[in-house]
């Protein structure tokens, strides 16, 4: 007998196993369509459990052109990286070209696939009629309660007794700090005199002298204790805003270029120098879920703070923060009262 082509493997039951094979040319059409629709679709619908947010992340086009040319190059050196892939490629091609599939097959395909690109070509560079764009508002203030306005934050300027009480910690050598700076104190509690003796800025160093000395003066005390929530709220704006927010406040963390919207630059003389501070608690504690509809399309990425930090927290962050962009809140604007000087 001669030697004839060899018959297909057959699995269990019979079937042949070749039957249902792909060749390179339809795996390289589904491998582009899978990507396209993991992109497209796929990675909207992960940003919304990855951020906690209650709309997708939006691809941008031009990222979405990047990653279909990266998976054409590649798919073109996979198979071309083998003679028989190719063959194997450009077989169905040969065959449209050639009518084996049948004559209409041939016209359907030659005429569709041109009008679906110039159909593409057409709706990217055609204008459109559409209502301007909303502008996006630096400080949107719908929902902004009225009360709020007028808040300080209390640490900023300390109550009489709260400066009394740190007076007596300093004396005893006990002051308390938040939990998360409480690992930080102990690496250098042994290396002075006094607990806070590590902070090293003038305020401080200069009211542990007139401890020694025996002397109590409540203002330069009222400022040692400010140093003391600046360095609690550094500790604190570390864990949690630093990775947007940077080192200085600059809107230039580690994962800044990861969001469609650059987190705020708190140094610009246009942001946070502007707003009252009670503003800022309420932005800080509503992120951006809680921004009103005036201020679409902001897309923040920042959580709602107020579910994971007490109140307290925020305030030392935000005192760190103004400190850190070395900038003042913007002082509530006083009234003249009813019948007063105008």
């Amino acid at each position: 007998m001669g030697r004839g082509k060899p018959l297909p493997y057959k699995g269990r039951g019979g079937f042949q196993m070749n039957r249902f094979k792909l060749g390179a040319f339809w795996n390289a059409v589904i491998t582009l369509t899978v990507v396209y629709c993991l992109i497209k679709w796929g990675i909207p619908l992960l940003s919304r459990t990855v951020t906690g947010l209650p709309f997708p992340l939006s691809v941008p086009s031009t990222l979405m052109l990047f990653y279909m040319v990266l998976t054409v190059f590649a798919l073109f050196i996979y198979i071309t990286s083998s003679g028989e892939r190719l063959e194997e490629f450009k077989t169905p091609i040969k065959k449209l070209l050639l009518d084996e599939y049948g004559q209409r097959t041939r016209t359907a395909v030659l005429v569709v696939l041109p009008l679906l690109f110039s159909w593409q070509v057409y709706s990217a560079t055609v204008p459109k009629i559409s209502s301007p764009s909303s502008l996006r508002l630096q400080h949107p203030s719908g929902g902004f309660p009225k009360e709020m306005e007028t808040l300080e934050n209390p640490f900023r300027n300390p109550s009489d007794a709260d400066v009394g009480k740190f007076i007596e910690e300093v004396k005893a050598g006990s002051v308390q700090f938040i939990p998360e700076a409480i690992e930080e104190v102990e690496k250098v509690r042994d290396k002075y005199d006094n607990i806070i003796g590590f902070i090293p800025t003038e305020p401080v160093q200069t009211f542990l002298k007139e401890i020694k000395e025996g002397k109590e003066d409540k203002e330069k005390a009222k400022k040692a204790l400010i140093e003391k929530y600046l360095f609690e709220g550094r500790i604190l704006y570390a864990r949690n805003c630093r990775p947007c927010h940077g080192d200085s406040a600059a809107g230039d963390g580690a994962m800044a270029d990861g969001f469609r919207l650059r987190p705020i630059n708190f140094t610009d003389n246009g942001t946070i120098e502007t707003i009252v501070e009670g503003y800022t608690f309420w932005r800080v504690a509503n992120g951006g879920p809680g921004l009103p509809k005036e201020a679409t399309p902001w897309d923040s990425a920042m959580p709602e703070w107020k579910v994971d930090l007490p109140d307290d927290y925020r305030w030392r962050i935000i005192l760190a923060e103004y400190d850190l962009a070395q900038k003042t809140p913007r002082q509530p604007e006083k009234h003249a009262e009813e019948g007063g000087k105008k």
